[in-house]
């Protein structure tokens, strides 16, 4: 699948979901996103849902945080609503998605495929995902990079200052 001009919702458009969008609007794709409140400063859409961002989206990143809230706001009806040729991009934390779920769309081709470098029982991985043609899998490793620790650290030296 060509990455350019695909429709890309994002949940959570924070620091990282911030950045993710602007890295897919240079390819052309049109972002919308969700977060808990529509950011006034934002040139992207705000989609008051996560279900409605799913169904206007052919790419749905999952960037916000775990919290009791957003905990498994990712299950069939998101799914569904994604479409059999939608991708799930989770980056965020493995608890947004139900993972059963997950397994079971993408063997029943409710969804088109999926993106992991999180997982809900981590560093455990689904044997099924393991096996599947239409799932990446990558560890959550962004941080392991010498610009990342470097910032890191700046931000430990600036609390204990």
């Amino acid at each position: 699948m060509q990455v350019s001009g695909k429709r890309v919702g994002i949940v959570g458009l924070g620091r990282i979901g911030s950045q993710v969008a602007r890295r897919l609007a240079a390819f052309g794709c049109p972002v919308a996103y969700h977060s808990r409140s529509p950011k006034p400063s934002s040139p992207y859409r705000f989609v008051p849902t996560v279900r409605a961002l799913a169904a206007d989206s052919d790419v749905l990143v999952l960037s916000c945080a775990l919290t009791e809230e957003t905990r498994r706001v990712v299950g069939r009806e998101v799914m569904e609503a994604l479409g059999k040729d939608g991708v799930l991009v989770n980056v965020g934390r493995g608890g947004l998605v139900d993972e059963p779920e997950l397994v079971r769309c993408l063997r029943e081709g409710v969804i088109g495929g999926a993106g992991l470098d999180v997982f809900d029982k981590e560093p455990d991985v689904p044997a099924e995902l393991l096996a599947m043609d239409n799932v990446v899998l990558s560890n959550h490793r962004a941080v392991f990079t010498p610009e990342s620790f470097r910032g890191v650290l700046d931000v430990v030296a600036g609390n204990l200052e």
